[in-house]
């Protein structure tokens, strides 16, 4: 008797796996999707058309942890953006920007402390 279920499903064998691995070096233009970002829902329309079989996407997320990869958020950085100017103007400007005030003694709230009754 054959069960049903996620267990049942048919899962990708080594040479699938290994196939698969050399999609992404053709970038998801080559299967139709703009920009230079790999997804979960494209890597599982991917293994929909190439290999005929369903995954979810939190399946094809844990297949891909299970065979070394990481998710990854590629940093949002302007192309104009000067590292240099940026690390000087924390260095320089940044310090003179917090807030110089200081207590003359510390405080309490505490109404235990004798100098509070």
């Amino acid at each position: 008797m054959r069960s049903h279920g996620p267990a049942s499903l048919p899962r990708l064998g080594e040479r699938q796996l290994a196939e698969l691995e050399q999609e992404p070096t053709k970038g998801p233009s080559a299967h139709g999707r703009p920009g230079r970002r790999w997804t979960l829902a494209r890597i599982t329309a991917v293994i929909g058309r190439r290999f005929h079989l369903p995954y979810t996407l939190q399946g094809v997320r844990k297949l891909l942890i299970r065979n070394g990869y990481s998710c990854q958020v590629p940093a949002r950085r302007a192309i104009e953006r000067d590292a240099a100017a940026v690390t000087g103007w924390v260095k320089e400007t940044w310090p003179n920007a917090e807030d110089t005030r200081r207590r003359s003694a510390p405080g309490s709230s505490s109404k235990t402390r004798p100098a509070c009754r």
